[in-house]
């Protein structure tokens, strides 16, 4: 692939799909390494991308593929049962900007901490639903999913998400 055609990718996507990725697999070094495999994935195999009709969509299902299998892996590395809950422990990705208002901080903080708490699955398609504003159909392509499936995550991602928010809004209001 032509370095200037690699940049392009770059900077076109890799903020998003860096966002997803930090929202799967919430932890920075594994979010950069993905980023890094994939781009130098792209570098090395430009086929894998030639004829995408959208190349987003086709970038966000490689992050995707790439997330579940960082997932297998850090599970087999991880034997102990304390050590996976020590990394599940520890603060959350910092996912959104920081704010200045103290309790636009906290909201932040606890959006983080409960998308953290939905399900992989579900957190992927609330990100792209929400964040990237991908139709149901994308997303479904994306992940390599049925549309029912997509829209049926999205909406019990969205109601654990709301569950798990109503106190912070009710003491906001």
């Amino acid at each position: 692939m032509p370095p200037r055609e690699l940049e392009r990718l770059y900077d076109e996507h890799a903020d998003a799909l860096f966002a997803f990725l930090l929202n799967l697999t919430r932890d920075e070094a594994d979010t950069r390494d993905a980023l890094q495999e994939i781009f130098s994935k792209l570098a090395t195999r430009p086929e894998l991308i030639r004829g995408a009709r959208d190349e987003r969509g086709f970038l966000i299902r490689l992050a995707h593929n790439l997330a579940h299998n960082l997932a297998i892996d850090l599970m087999r590395r991880r034997s102990a049962r304390n050590r996976a809950h020590d990394g599940l422990a520890g603060e959350p990705p910092q996912l959104f900007a920081t704010a200045a208002d103290p309790d636009e901080a906290g909201f932040r903080h606890q959006l983080a901490e409960a998308l953290g708490e939905l399900p992989p699955d579900q957190r992927a398609v609330v990100h792209l639903k929400l964040w990237e504003g991908l139709t149901f159909e994308a997303i479904a392509e994306a992940l390599e999913i049925p549309l029912n499936t997509a829209a049926s995550r999205y909406r019990y991602g969205l109601d654990k998400l709301r569950t798990r928010l109503r106190p912070l809004y009710d003491e906001i209001r």
